[in-house]
């Protein structure tokens, strides 16, 4: 079958076609394994687009437990849910740091000019701003902007390795401290920062949970966090699972509790913030998710926490090895809630907004 990249998610399950046999179904048990694959790439509220068929045995399935045949009911459905899950999930890593190409069209739609002609003679800038593009064409160079003028990008030095011909290219620039310009071979890549580097932080800890849990800091001075007892009781039911996700936390009197260890790869982190935000994943996920699931989502909110934040600096090297690393992470195209962590322009779709083509 097709499955659509998670960027390319929908507002609802109008994009999903099922069939078994030829035969196209509504079938509760697949479309809920269409959604288990995708849960750990999409938020709650967002939907995948994907064709499926699955042929097998007629004796290993009865279509007629529906007056429309619209449902089956396999012989051995845990097997069949499980071939669903793992064969999408193996999809969606071959993927790699691939986002939906319809990314890139709707940015290069935004750029296009509007329907209605615009009166550009009319749209006087203040005398600030006049003043100020005086003084940068002025005869002693382009170079030289006005004595007041703070810019909000920064442009890196070119750097000695070329990385254009890697698929997410060398850094150039950081515009507004959150975005970093760089370009490819083809064209430039737009990449949100927060949102890559969050992605990365939450595939390193699944990574370290797989293996052996992920690893701990000790707090020179535990943190006690305040809560309603009913909070507290929630989060202490938890403590076991999150003990090993490196998280420490044990009772501290009626309506608090005690942060002991934070995990170590999120670095210095607010552990109050941390607490409380893990305390509403929880209560989100309910008692009717799996552990592992109610695990992802708990992950996925200690890498929100442990990520390059929007406002942050970044040189030229950490720039580009936030680059290098996407492109060596398997759905780094996408942060932890399926929206897109790069853009893509070809050089091509630039030209052909200045009509140069």
């Amino acid at each position: 079958g097709l499955a659509a990249l998670p960027t390319y998610s929908r507002g609802a399950a109008v994009a999903q076609f099922l069939f078994v046999n030829g035969r196209p179904v509504r079938d509760k048990l697949l479309l809920g394994a269409l959604r288990a694959a995708y849960s750990d790439v999409l938020a709650r509220d967002r939907h995948p687009a994907a064709v499926l068929f699955l042929d097998c045995p007629t004796e290993r399935v009865d279509v007629n437990v529906h007056p429309a045949k619209a449902e089956v009911r396999f012989r051995e459905p845990g097997v069949a849910r499980g071939l669903v899950v793992s064969g999408l999930r193996h999809a969606l890593a071959e993927a790699g740091h691939r986002a939906s190409s319809t990314v890139a069209g709707a940015a290069l739609g935004a750029f296009r000019p509007e329907g209605t002609p615009r009166v550009w003679q009319m749209e006087r800038p203040a005398p600030g701003l006049r003043a100020a593009a005086y003084s940068v064409q002025s005869p002693q160079g382009f170079a030289d902007g006005s004595p007041g003028f703070v810019p909000s990008a920064r442009v890196e030095p070119e750097s000695v390795e070329a990385a254009d011909d890697r698929p997410l290219g060398a850094a150039r620039a950081q515009i507004h401290e959150n975005y970093i310009v760089a370009q490819t071979a083809t064209g430039m890549v737009i990449v949100d920062q927060h949102a890559a580097h969050e992605r990365l932080v939450y595939e390193r800890l699944k990574a370290q949970m797989a293996e052996a849990g992920v690893a701990a800091q000790a707090l020179l001075i535990p943190e006690v966090v305040e809560m309603s007892a009913a909070e507290a009781a929630r989060l202490l039911d938890h403590a076991e699972a999150l003990a090993r996700l490196g998280l420490e936390v044990e009772p501290f009197g009626p309506g608090a509790v005690v942060v002991r260890t934070t995990p170590a790869p999120l670095g210095p982190v607010d552990a109050g913030a941390l607490v409380r935000d893990i305390l509403d994943e929880i209560a989100d996920a309910g008692d009717s998710a799996l552990l592992g699931a109610r695990l992802d989502a708990v992950l996925s909110r200690m890498a929100c926490h442990g990520s390059v934040r929007s406002g942050r600096r970044m040189s030229g090297d950490e720039m580009n090895a936030l680059l290098r690393r996407m492109e060596a992470t398997p759905l780094s195209g996408q942060c932890n809630h399926g929206r897109p962590t790069y853009v893509e322009l070809r050089l091509a779709d630039i030209e052909r907004l200045f009509g140069r083509r």
